[in-house]
């Protein structure tokens, strides 16, 4: 079976990689994809898990040993499966695939099966399996003890950074997805008392009926996109949802300062709970929609813009390729979930590889099925939406003939029948990925049943889980970034330590939306429409802090089993650095305005753009930096352990045998 399974991956990646000049079905991806991740969970995930870590089904888990309800907590694997995916599956996975797929569908589809099988699954495994035997640990406490005090407090201060630049792009893409849609934004709008109503449901009036509110809260959501679509055809209530970037952006900002500061049960929990619902739901409704209606991949397997002069985003296909699609492959993003909550929860040692490898093949085939919906559209549609104004025109017919003259034909008749058919004025400059993955999902979804007679319901329905998906990330990523502020505060001010002192919580949260939001600001000003400065800077920043996580799991792995093993996190680890570091360098100094933050700098010359594009250059230049510096002081410790003038000790909690039944979990 398993010869049969390799048999059939290699003739799918073949068929792909070698068709030139027609179209090919998206299966080909599908069956790929999931004949790798099951030779990859099956051998690869498994020798791992039994050779390198030795899981232990006897050893007791943090979640047994320290077990008090609240954080620790052995909870049964599929449900930490579930937290596990819905906390790492953000944006990344939806948009990134998106605005690769400029590049045609081959480079990206690549990257997603190989670097989720060989970088971002077992960067997420080793830092989940190294936390689990450390009592629950995050990656900075982790860095501290592994590497030194120097690497831990500089990887401290990279992943809150690092934080501030992932919330401010993610922001982006939901100005962009709702930016005068009236439909999109009464949509998303009433989501937020749709959250509050379920927060006091289950705290006083039904506490308990998790099932029944689930069901209220999902009836509630589709009448809100039902309602959307009222509300857009309503002379008098339309202009009131038909708002600027600017005033959606200023929302969202006032949206995560809530979200942080307000009680986790009242907006927090169930807005999260609410969103993984949909999201684990729509994303099984595109991988059935796909298998059932296989559309053909209009987009060639590789354009023109492989040379670097992308309307979408500017530089070639490498390395821009390789951090554009973030967490569909490798994610740093992922570690601090890896070392978060889930570690905390897990109740035998071998359920890690389901949880830490085979969640991160499935975000992974989510990539897959993003990269397919986008592929999927006629590519002169695909770069008339997600083209920015200032590359292609200003005007429909400029866009149309510019677009034309690349040799993607579309007209403004077509574009304005399909704006039409959605439910929108217009869809030209829709940039940000997230509006044309929408409108590929919902092709997918009207070619089931419906036909263009659902266009619209099924657009803004995709619209709606994109924007609950982005907005977990904003509201539980302010959250964590206030929680470690107020870590790095505490040593200062004792008071600004404590997460139940609401002074400190306010000005933190503050603090932290101030800094997100600032980049958000800009991103809306920016006249290339922001994506192409901001997301780049967002891949490098999240692939460098993947890159501090490998740095953490080689020093584990060298303490444990000296060199035999250290491949396993070293090439990704090579393979990272050489690509986010490169690409770094081109965003500083590239002498192309639309790559290099300087050149844009020194061309624009005068106003607020001049002092953004200079920050986000000193932005990028720091992250290298402060990389660096955890890399020096990870070959350090490598050099002594290797020479033997430093002592190899794993820091590991003892070995308690555990005393769980199989009732329990």
């Amino acid at each position: 079976m398993w010869v049969a399974i390799a048999g059939g991956a290699a003739i799918c990646l073949g068929a792909i990689a070698s068709s030139r000049g027609e179209t090919i079905n998206s299966i080909w991806l599908v069956l790929a994809a999931v004949c790798s991740y099951l030779l990859a969970y099956r051998f690869y995930g498994k020798f791992i898990a039994a050779r390198v870590m030795t899981l232990d089904e006897t050893r007791a888990t943090p979640a047994e040993r320290l077990e008090n309800g609240h954080d620790y907590l052995p909870t049964n694997k599929w449900i930490v499966f579930g937290h596990h995916f819905a906390a790492i599956a953000g944006p990344g996975p939806l948009v990134g695939p998106v605005l690769a797929a400029q590049f045609g569908y081959l480079p990206g589809t690549l990257w997603i099966i190989a670097g989720a099988v060989l970088g971002g699954a077992v960067q997420d495994f080793v830092i989940l399996f190294a936390s689990m035997r450390r009592d629950g640990k995050s990656l900075g406490q982790m860095a501290r003890e592994e590497i030194g005090k120097v690497g831990g407090f500089v990887a401290l201060i990279t992943v809150l950074l690092i934080m501030v630049i992932l919330l401010a792009v993610v922001g982006l893409v939901v100005v962009n997805a709702l930016a005068g849609s009236p439909w999109g934004t009464f949509t998303i709008a009433a989501t937020m008392p749709v959250a509050l109503f379920m927060g006091l449901y289950l705290r006083y009036w039904r506490p308990g009926k998790v099932l029944e509110c689930s069901a209220i809260g999902f009836a509630l959501v589709v009448a809100s996109v039902l309602g959307g679509q009222w509300v857009s055809g309503s002379s008098s209530l339309a202009p009131l949802f038909t708002l600027s970037s600017m005033t959606i952006a200023v929302a969202i900002i006032i949206y995560g300062f809530l979200a942080s500061s307000l009680p986790v049960w009242l907006l927090l929990a169930p807005r999260d709970y609410l969103s993984t619902f949909v999201k684990l739901g729509v994303i099984a409704m595109l991988a059935v929609g796909i298998l059932a209606v296989h559309p053909q991949l209009e987009m060639p397997a590789l354009t023109r813009f492989v040379d670097g002069t992308g309307p979408v985003f500017a530089g070639k296909v490498f390395p821009f390729c390789f951090i554009t699609i973030a967490c569909g492959a490798v994610s740093g993003f992922h570690a601090l979930i890896s070392s978060g909550t889930t570690p905390k929860m897990i109740a035998r040692e071998t359920h890690a590889l389901p949880v830490g490898y085979g969640s991160m093949l499935l975000e992974s085939l989510v990539a897959i099925m993003a990269m397919i919906a986008s592929c999927a559209l006629q590519p002169g549609v695909y770069f008339a939406v997600n083209s920015p104004a200032g590359v292609v025109g200003k005007t429909a017919q400029a866009a149309v003939t510019t677009i034309s003259g690349w040799g993607f034909p579309v007209t403004t008749v077509q574009m304005q029948a399909l704006a039409q058919s959605v439910g929108e004025v217009t869809l030209f400059n829709r940039t940000g990925g997230a509006p044309s993955l929408a409108l590929g999902m919902a092709h997918i979804f009207a070619r089931g049943g419906g036909g263009d007679a659902v266009l619209g319901f099924w657009y803004h329905f995709a619209i709606m889980f994109e924007a609950l998906f982005i907005l977990t990330i904003i509201d539980a990523g302010t959250r964590v970034g206030r929680f470690m502020l107020q870590d790095l505060l505490g040593h200062v001010s004792k008071p600004l330590g404590r997460t139940s002192w609401m002074p400190g919580v306010i000005g933190t949260s503050a603090a932290v939306v101030g800094s997100w939001g600032y980049f958000l600001i800009q991103g809306v000003r920016d006249p290339m429409g922001g994506i192409n400065s901001l997301w780049p800077l967002f891949g490098i920043a999240n692939q460098l802090l993947a890159a501090i996580a490998l740095s953490v799991a080689t020093t584990i792995l060298l303490k444990m089993h000296g060199v035999k093993y250290l491949w396993i996190t070293c090439v990704p680890l090579v393979w990272l650095v050489l690509v986010t570091f490169s690409a770094g360098w081109e965003k500083i100094w590239s002498p192309l305005p639309r790559i290099g933050f300087l050149a844009q700098a020194d061309q624009v010359r005068t106003g607020p753009v001049v002092f953004n594009a200079r920050l986000d250059a000193v932005v990028c230049g720091t992250f290298m930096v402060l990389v660096a510096i955890v890399l020096a002081d990870s070959l350090r410790v490598w050099y002594g352990i290797l020479r033997g003038t430093r002592e190899s000790r794993v820091v590991e909690s003892p070995f308690v045998v555990s005393r769980l039944s199989t009732e329990e979990i």
